[in-house]
């Protein structure tokens, strides 16, 4: 797949069948979009176009308002993870617009003639049934019909997506993680939740414990975590997977107020790690953080997390 990030970058192709979004997750109904583009692409002979923005939208237009909060941003995938799970779509360009605050403000018609009838070239256009676009999404469907019949080119609006009879939204799914339904987040998704990170030093209480863990710095601040808890795992080091239990809190039972950590207990794993990248794959949660009368109590139940979890591993694939 060719990623590119300017208009100049990329030839004009008269036959291109897009997609424009954000794709945050690349869940179930973006991949049943984002297919429906590579094969409509190859039945004209044509070549996909995934379009895409960095950083979101919701970002700049939020900081612009001065709203910290709405310009308060969790993403599903980093625009690493979105541009690699695309790649593995069969997609032949991806172009990632830079998204700023003036981009924000073109009206719709001058950003499609512009970036798409005169820059990338259209033939067909396939968008999700609630799609919105131009300043201040004052542009739909009924719009982009129009300016389809105007300029030649067909537009097809996927219906709602559901799964297990939920209907599959990147809104949807971060609720679901933040609950701790990592088990329904990756139903929705259509694979494990992830995330990767550096793994830092912490106050080494977990080696006393006899649970040594390593702490992870989540490589993107914007990246969202599941919920507090305790959750099984899979974990990634040096292209290698282990089980794991990961524990996301404030570790409440020595600590009155303790900013939230994430950490991961990996079975029979005695390597020093520190420095190093490693990815997590949350499978399922065994329980919500807890505040234990004493460190005795604590170990007690994270024995009991790990048979827990080890079940829980064992029989996934």
């Amino acid at each position: 797949m060719k990623i590119v990030r300017s208009l100049p970058e990329l030839s004009h192709n008269k036959d291109s069948v897009i997609s424009i979004g954000t794709f945050d997750g690349v869940h179930l109904a973006h991949q049943k979009i984002i297919r429906e583009v590579i094969q409509r692409a190859q039945e004209r002979s044509g070549r996909s176009v995934i379009i895409t923005f960095d950083p979101h939208p919701k970002e700049v237009v939020g900081k612009q308002s001065g709203d910290n909060e709405r310009g308060r941003v969790q993403l599903l995938t980093t625009n690493e993870e979105k541009l690699e799970l695309i790649a593995n779509l069969g997609v032949d360009v991806t172009f990632v617009v830079p998204f700023t605050y003036e981009f924000s403000r073109k009206p719709f018609r001058e950003f499609y003639t512009e970036y798409i009838i005169n820059g990338v070239g259209v033939s067909e256009v396939i968008e999700g049934y609630d799609h919105g676009f131009g300043k201040d999404r004052e542009a739909g469907l009924a719009q982009l019909l129009a300016l389809g019949r105007e300029f030649g080119f067909s537009v097809v609006a996927e219906k709602q997506f559901f799964s297990n009879n939920e209907l599959v939204s990147s809104s949807r799914i971060r609720s679901l993680l933040m609950e701790g339904e990592v088990g329904k987040a990756n139903t929705l998704l259509g694979r494990r939740f992830g995330f990767s990170g550096t793994v830092v030093a912490g106050d080494g209480r977990g080696r006393t414990l006899g649970f040594p863990t390593a702490n992870i710095d989540v490589q993107d601040p914007r990246k969202i975590l599941p919920g507090k808890g305790v959750y099984a795992v899979k974990v990634h080091v040096d292209g290698m997977q282990h089980n794991a239990l990961m524990s996301i809190g404030t570790l409440p039972t020595f600590y009155e107020n303790h900013d939230a950590v994430c950490e991961v207990f990996i079975y029979e794993f005695a390597q020093n790690i520190y420095g190093r990248t490693i990815t997590v794959e949350c499978v399922q949660k065994i329980r919500g953080e807890k505040k234990f009368s004493s460190p005795e109590d604590l170990v007690k139940e994270m024995n009991n997390d790990k048979h827990v979890g080890k079940n829980i591993l064992e029989n996934v694939q």
